[in-house]
């Protein structure tokens, strides 16, 4: 674990993870590299047969390989497989998701992981809140839009055009700035993707079919994992929700829905972060006020036609709308077991914090 940016409950469970960290299993990486073989293995596989499979069928299995690939890419930024950053790369570079060059991607959201300044407008580029100011600014139906994309069926079916156009303009910035780190990307990023797409065309794949109804539903199932993650709270450990979300979610996410450990721990392999949260539910359930919910099911429920209350971020103070209407406890009892307190309060000598 990097010690600049993890935030342990307290040094018990710092050695707990530590021990973790030292075994065999953590240290090869094995399920990771697994992974890998598994993702890529069927990506490619379902364009090669996909007419043997049918259209519909390998439809659908590239864009569930694809939205994996999208967390085995956020894997990758967070220091895994391997210790070394750029050979991590030379595995998550190609662009099987078609928009977000790895680099843009990596430098964001490592940005987003500063946790003293998580939902702020002006500093985290993966929030959802806009500036007061920026609220303010906004036309009448602009900001219709803004509420539309924050129900649950609104955020699937625009949220993902809407990280095109933001990710369009960043491409048309880079070069009219003449950016020339920014323009090598942009640049190694089409040609790739333009390497995949004429290997997609010598197998009798479509790459409009491809971007139509492949990568925008794999974008769109993205949506489901980062609907609601964070909220405007005042303290920062506690912006992060967990959600204990059902199996099938859980390995297409890599249990990024225990999201709040995430951003305590953001080293922590995918197939870490459920056992230290089961460990240590009680304390995360502290730690971040009851931000917990059971599942994705109940983000549909509440939030099908009701917009969740992101709009214009309300500074340092709590969201009082919505800072305690989250809080969910219908899976699992207080463990009430003879385990150490390891509440976030007891522990706050020994907690830090990302940046």
């Amino acid at each position: 674990m990097s010690k600049g940016t993890s935030a342990y409950l307290s040094a018990q469970q710092r050695e707990v993870v530590h021990q973790l960290a030292r075994s065999w299993l953590w240290r090869s990486e094995l399920p990771t590299w697994l992974l890998m073989v598994a993702v890529y293995g069927g990506w490619f596989a379902s364009v090669v047969y996909w007419q043997t499979l049918g259209l519909t069928l390998s439809t659908l299995l590239l864009i569930l390989f694809t939205t994996w690939y999208m967390s085995l890419q956020h894997e990758m930024i967070h220091g895994h497989p391997t210790r070394f950053p750029r050979f991590n790369q030379l595995f998550g570079t190609l662009p099987l998701a078609v928009w977000y060059p790895y680099g843009l991607y990596r430098d964001s959201h490592l940005a987003h992981h500063r946790n003293h300044t998580l939902t702020d407008p002006d500093e985290d580029p993966e929030t959802y809140y806009l500036s007061p100011q920026r609220w303010a600014q906004l036309k009448p139906w602009q900001q219709q839009v803004i509420h539309l994309r924050n129900t649950f069926p609104g955020r699937l079916l625009i949220g993902p055009l809407l990280d095109m156009v933001a990710t369009l303009k960043t491409l048309l910035h880079a070069f009219i700035q003449r950016d020339t780190p920014a323009m090598a990307m942009w640049i190694i990023h089409l040609s790739l993707l333009s390497g995949l797409f004429y290997w997609m065309t010598l197998h009798g794949f479509s790459p409009l079919w491809f971007v139509l109804a492949v990568s925008y539903p794999a974008l769109m199932l993205t949506k489901v994992r980062s609907f609601y993650e964070h909220r405007a709270e005042e303290e920062p450990l506690a912006r992060s929700v967990n959600n204990e979300a059902a199996l099938p979610w859980r390995l297409l996410f890599l249990n990024l829905n225990y999201h709040s450990v995430h951003h305590d721990l953001p080293g922590l392999p995918w197939y870490g972060l459920r056992k230290v949260y089961l460990l240590y539910r009680d304390s995360y359930h502290q730690r971040n006020h009851g931000f917990r919910v059971a599942g994705y099911g109940e983000w549909i429920t509440r939030f099908w036609r009701k917009s969740v209350e992101v709009n214009a971020h309300p500074g340092t103070q709590k969201d009082a709308q919505n800072a305690h209407s989250f809080v969910t406890d219908v899976r699992h009892q207080p463990s009430g077991d003879s385990r150490p307190d390891l509440s976030a309060n007891d522990a706050a000598a020994t907690t830090r914090r990302a940046g």
